[in-house]
């Protein structure tokens, strides 16, 4: 009775399946994996980025030198202290700003289309760091089950085969069969369900951040656009 049960265990079903539901299994076991150590890390990189994109937000508003805020985020980026979403597009941003400023007899809406591309520019590549990962998670989500059903069909189909060795058929030669198949289907099921769950919320989380990441822009390019007129404005009238 004893070894009947330990054959009947988790372990005893998966050690005692098939080479090819074995492998699929172990397919499942990294793929969950993967997505796990995947959901951790986006995770705390975007609490991480909403946090510090916050910070930056507030320093940004309440800073009536953009100059100096330019130069306080040079020197922490080179310093090899990780630039923020916001920090890194305000730093693109400005940089085109005062590049294009220099230059001689330059119009003021040439100068903002240079700023306004530099910043799509930021964007995009911002845009590209929240959707890292996402791909991997939306993969395991979608494909994981019908991998496990894939092996759930090879288990059933080698378990009836078997059926047909033997003159009487029980429940006692059925049962172990179709059981390590449906294993495969479970664990596909623990891999997907929380990939796609994960999927959705950093989707929603990224969408949120792009969305601030935009109004940044836009607030940005008004404040530039208020200075260039008024140095336009002061120079006209000396």
């Amino acid at each position: 009775m004893q070894a009947a049960t330990e054959h009947m265990s988790i372990w005893g079903l998966v050690s005692d399946a098939s080479l090819v539901v074995q492998a699929v299994m172990l397919c499942l076991v990294l793929a969950s994996l993967l997505s796990w150590y995947l959901i951790v890390q986006r995770g705390v990189s975007l609490r991480r980025s909403e946090r510090q994109s916050d910070a930056f937000l507030q320093r940004f508003r309440a800073s009536g030198d953009l100059a100096l805020l330019y130069r306080e985020s040079q020197t922490k980026g080179s310093d090899g202290e990780e630039e923020t979403p916001l920090q890194r597009i305000f730093v693109d941003g400005y940089q085109a700003f005062s590049q294009l400023q220099r230059q001689p007899q330059i119009a003021s809406d040439s100068v903002l289309e240079g700023v306004e591309r530099s910043l799509y520019v930021a964007l995009a590549e911002q845009d590209e760091r929240l959707d890292k990962g996402l791909a991997f998670l939306a993969t395991v989500g979608s494909v994981s089950p019908y991998i496990g059903l894939f092996g759930t069909v090879w288990g059933i189909m080698n378990a009836f085969l078997g059926l047909s060795q033997v003159q009487q058929a029980t429940l006692n030669t059925v049962a172990p069969g179709i059981a390590e198949a449906l294993i495969a289907t479970a664990i596909g099921l623990f891999a997907a369900i929380p990939a796609v769950m994960a999927y959705n919320r950093f989707s929603a989380r990224g969408q949120t951040l792009s969305a601030r990441q935009y109004s940044f822009a836009n607030e940005l390019q008004a404040r530039l656009h208020k200075r260039l007129h008024c140095t336009a404005n002061i120079a006209a009238v000396a």
